[in-house]
């Protein structure tokens, strides 16, 4: 946790002083750096409350993007986990040092001492599919009708940033937009263009991600796609690489077990841990070519709205 607070550094495993001189911070105004390794046990005021617990060990917490990539089996460099809940991402975690240098859409911070792990996020992924069902009022069938049109034919392109943007850009300010509305368009059409603009904007981390690793394997997670077969080949089609589901409703509380029982000598290392793989979705020919053309559409449009605003 103390990695992903932009204060540490993350080469040398400690808070980073030239920062902390910068922010006029002493290391004793910060909190002891736990290893990952290291159990604590309950304090006597709070035996009383859980007794069954007093003999439990406790372990510092990781954060959930770590835990998702652990318990999703992508712990090495040709492993990258995609996940799509209220929010999105997509990392790479594996064994070894930090890459030299970081693109500078993504992030990379430590899981512990030995493993990093490098990706980047969207704000908005399911969440976003939560609004348009409610304020376009789509009908019950819509990706049924979405999966049977052909990909960007609508002409919309949609902006994904209703909660502002991540990666790769980092805009604060950064705001939705829907372009190409016209009287012919319907619900169904800003619906398609709002999932296939989520699967440009993975487009673009896959992209830096392959400045620093070779990424082979793709694995999903996340409610968003488990529920939803049409946004899960969608998305395989426009990286034009398989993405295979991970059949595990909670791959980030299994990540974070996971790692608990190496750091106990239960297990010898995660990355031995195999894991049950679900449908496996191959990208399709003639629906990535028509995706790559709405994609530069959607990046010439992003440029010009939310890059260089």
């Amino acid at each position: 946790m103390a990695s992903a607070t932009g204060i540490f550094d993350i080469g040398k495993c400690e808070w980073d002083k030239p920062l902390l001189r910068s922010l006029k911070l002493q290391r004793s105004h910060l909190p002891q750096i736990a290893e990952p390794d290291q159990t604590f046990q309950l304090k006597p005021k709070f035996l009383k409350r859980w007794p069954r617990l007093a003999e439990a060990a406790w372990f510092t917490a990781i954060g959930d993007g770590a835990a998702n990539n652990i318990g999703s089996s992508c712990v090495t460099k040709e492993r990258a986990a995609l996940m799509v809940g209220t929010s999105g991402a997509l990392r790479v975690a594996y064994r070894g040092e930090p890459p030299t240098k970081i693109p500078d859409g993504l992030w990379c911070y430590r899981i512990d001492g030995e493993r990093v792990i490098i990706g980047g996020a969207l704000s908005d992924g399911g969440g976003l599919y939560c609004w348009l069902k409610e304020n376009l009022k789509l009908p019950a069938n819509a990706e049924k009708m979405i999966a049977a049109r052909p990909p960007a034919l609508h002409g919309v392109t949609f902006l994904p940033f209703l909660a502002g943007e991540r990666s790769t850009g980092y805009n604060e300010n950064a705001q939705g937009a829907v372009l190409g509305l016209t009287a012919a368009t319907i619900a169904v059409d800003i619906a398609q263009a709002a999932m296939e603009s989520v699967g440009y904007r993975f487009a673009e981390i896959l992209n830096q991600l392959n400045s620093v690793t070779k990424v082979d394997v793709i694995y999903a997670s996340g409610g968003a796609l488990r529920s939803s077969k049409v946004w899960t080949q969608m998305i395989a089609d426009i990286l034009g690489h398989g993405l295979t589901l991970v059949d595990v409703p909670e791959a980030s509380l299994r990540g974070a077990v996971l790692l608990a029982l190496e750091s106990l000598g239960n297990i010898e290392s995660i990355e031995e841990i195999s894991l049950d793989r679900g449908k496996v979705f191959e990208p399709n020919a003639d629906r990535r070519a028509a995706h790559k053309l709405a994609r530069k559409r959607h990046s010439q449009i992003y440029d010009s709205i939310v890059k260089n605003r």
